[in-house]
């Protein structure tokens, strides 16, 4: 299928979804906050893959949202329509906020580990989606900014509920009062990035050496860390504990438990079961 703004590739039970729009410095059209859930949930949905990267092409990661397309034709000359259209401002933006939030939660939602591999500007609405991924991975000459403070408005697609789960609040507060740039040296010593490549090449070449490390291991498994992960971020550790104990209840499966180290003992890759196709897939 073809996209407006991305491509995807799906190889030994990676997927590969890369943003194409680098004449534009990859910005975030309407096309993209519809398409990347429809990409996600198909690739997740369909157990198509075991692990997804995320990267770009040019010399951005990722300039934000495009405001323009979403500058909206307002009332027209009819006064009636122009002030029903005043009137339902506040709920439209609403609506639509709800919509892009949406669009980016599918990183953080599905059931497979997504790597985020970045390279030049990170802006704004950038920020929001990687984020949103499992892991960051950046070049040296990568860098991160909430652009929205310099054009007015607050960051709403996920920035601030996020980032401060991944980096100390203090910093949260300078990049959001300030808009100032962070470096992927910064990103890296603060933990919002996990490695610093010398440039695309090589970060590519690194992030897909991890996502074929997830995929050899057993899927239900690394599922079960995902869910884990995200639950304990969100809740106190008894809960946290509570949950892991229910879900290994219920999910804990020997073979599975068996064949991995077994596998690891030969010294060979595991032959394990690919995650169910879920129902809304069907």
């Amino acid at each position: 299928m073809n996209y407006e703004s991305f491509s995807v590739d799906i190889q030994d039970r990676i997927a590969h979804i890369v943003l194409t729009r680098p004449e534009k410095r990859n910005s975030m059209i309407p096309a993209f906050w519809r398409d990347l859930p429809a990409i996600v949930e198909d690739i997740d949905g369909n157990a198509r893959a075991r692990a997804i990267v995320v990267s770009s092409t040019g010399p951005h990661f990722c300039s934000g949202m495009d405001l323009a397309s979403f500058g909206g034709g307002g009332g027209g000359g009819d006064e009636a329509a122009a002030r029903a259209a005043r009137i339902r401002h506040g709920a439209s933006f609403y609506d639509g906020a709800l919509h892009t939030q949406r669009s980016l939660s599918c990183l953080e939602e599905c059931r497979i580990p997504v790597l985020a591999a970045v390279q030049g500007g990170c802006i704004g609405g950038g920020v929001d989606m990687v984020s949103a991924c499992d892991m960051r991975y950046a070049t040296e000459d990568a860098y991160f900014t909430i652009f929205e403070i310099n054009i007015g408005m607050t960051a709403d697609v996920g920035t601030f509920p996020r980032l401060c789960k991944l980096i100390p609040e203090g910093i949260v507060r300078e990049l959001a009062y300030t808009g100032r740039r962070m470096s992927a040296a910064e990103a890296k010593e603060i933990g919002l990035v996990n490695r610093v490549y010398a440039d695309q090449d090589a970060m590519l070449e690194g992030v897909f050496e991890v996502a074929r490390e997830i995929a050899r291991k057993p899927p239900l498994a690394v599922y079960g860390c995902k869910r884990m992960i995200n639950y304990a971020r969100d809740h106190s550790t008894a809960d946290g504990l509570d949950y892991i104990a229910i879900w290994n209840a219920s999910f804990l499966q020997g073979a599975e438990m068996q064949e991995a180290m077994l596998a690891n003992r030969q010294e060979r890759p595991g032959d394990f079961v690919d995650l169910p196709r879920k129902q809304s897939a069907q």
